[in-house]
């Protein structure tokens, strides 16, 4: 394949991918979503999250497990009551820390 193909294949590329995304928004923008939907439709990236956080944070520190546990029990805390992304991860790294290098 030479250079030049190259263009079309990524123009052609991102045509196929961006027009599915954006033929709802043209088709149904008037449309209202039924409260029920619209709420199982927002649940849906917490539960993807702990689907995949979850598993990984009690597997990572196989010798101890208590340190991922702590940590996520620090985030779901301090995320509950005071929000924020960056206060919860860097709080629940630290509280894994202390608990692997003094528990």
């Amino acid at each position: 394949m030479d250079k030049s193909s190259f263009i079309p294949l990524i123009l052609g590329m991102a045509a196929a991918t961006y027009l599915p995304r954006l033929a709802p928004f043209m088709f149904f923008s008037d449309m209202k979503v039924p409260r029920v939907v619209d709420a199982f439709l927002k649940s849906i990236p917490v539960a993807a999250i702990g689907a995949l956080i979850v598993p990984s944070a009690l597997t990572a520190t196989p010798d101890m497990p208590a340190a991922g546990l702590m940590g996520m029990g620090f985030t779901l805390v301090y995320g509950l009551f005071r929000g924020g992304i960056i206060v919860p991860v860097l709080g629940s790294v630290g509280v894994a820390y202390l608990v692997m290098t003094f528990g």
